[in-house]
């Protein structure tokens, strides 16, 4: 199964910010463990050079380099602090140790910087306290960037975040999605999700037809019981490249990205006095996609592009 964070995020932005416990990981629905182990393994090799039909997102404007951050020099390591719980940005590895793509890629800025870090694992509801109590300096986890946080945290900006996205079967010879080419045409999607409110608002005429998760509606679409299916792009990749779906769908069309609905992404968190330790994190995050080492962890933990 996997975990639809956008519910949470669209009912964040409407209402008020919970934790991912308390309404995120009840939303997003968590991928099955084969794929997990299939996701460690191909983690652990070196990463191909990135395939042309491959789309690696890119979230930095090139326009906005200035001079390198340095990190501020505290004497001890920066204690980075994850989950391990949430294939493929951060779960535990084969030797149980955090792994994944928010975290390799807290490590690959570490090394940008020239500074000694740790990572460790936590429960995910208890990260933000955790980083505001010291224990910790830095979140690496998928936590919603949203309006609450920003009162009380420094984040830098996302290096990932959650593109909806339209999938058909296989085979068929549907119209790439619009307004007008969905009209009259079944589209489904999970009840209360950000993704059946961005269908109404976006694209009125077409059939809405819910789903109380996405494990049914994934297989709704694979049984031909509506023609398109709206949902999170990184669950669909990852269901697209597992056993359950052999192989029956596919993409089609672009990612949508609005910010109301699908949020703002995910980003390092940091405590609002550490804003140096922010800026070198931003800066750094921009140099490891410069140097392609952001390309080549994409390409290890998204053997399927969600974007």
């Amino acid at each position: 199964m996997g975990r639809d964070l956008s519910t949470h995020v669209y009912r964040s932005t409407a209402s008020t910010h919970a934790s991912r416990r308390g309404l995120g990981l009840s939303a997003i629905v968590l991928t099955c463990v084969n794929l997990l182990l299939a996701s460690v393994a191909q983690a652990q090799q070196p990463a191909p050079a990135a395939a042309p039909s491959v789309t690696i997102p890119n979230f930095w404007n090139p326009r906005a380099r200035g001079e390198r951050v340095d990190a501020p020099q505290t004497g001890r390591a920066v204690r980075f602090m994850t989950d391990d719980e949430f294939p493929p940005l951060h779960f535990a590895g084969p030797d149980g140790a955090p792994t994944g793509f928010s975290v390799e890629l807290a490590r690959a800025v570490c090394e940008r910087l020239a500074i000694s870090c740790t990572v460790q694992a936590r429960r995910f509801d208890t990260l933000l306290d955790a980083l505001n109590d010291k224990q910790g300096d830095v979140v690496a986890a998928a936590m919603p960037l949203t309006p609450a946080l920003r009162a009380r945290f420094l984040a830098t900006r996302p290096y990932f975040r959650w593109p909806a996205r339209f999938a058909v079967r296989n085979g068929g010879s549907l119209p790439v999605p619009s307004a007008a080419a969905l009209a009259d045409r079944s589209v489904g999607a999970v009840e209360g999700s950000a993704h059946e409110a961005y269908l109404k608002a976006f694209f009125p005429k077409a059939v809405r037809k819910t789903f109380p998760d996405l494990t049914t509606a994934e297989g709704a679409l694979k049984r031909g019981e509506v023609e398109y299916l709206f949902a999170d792009g990184l669950n669909l990749a990852l269901w697209f490249n597992g056993q359950d779906s052999e192989a029956c769908c596919a993409f089609v069309g672009g990612d949508y990205l609005e910010n109301r609905y699908f949020g703002e992404g995910i980003g390092f968190v940091t405590r609002t006095e550490d804003a140096a330790l922010s800026r070198a994190l931003d800066d750094a995050l921009q140099r490891v996609w410069d140097d392609g080492k952001y390309a080549e962890l994409y390409l290890r933990f998204f053997p399927v592009s969600p974007f």
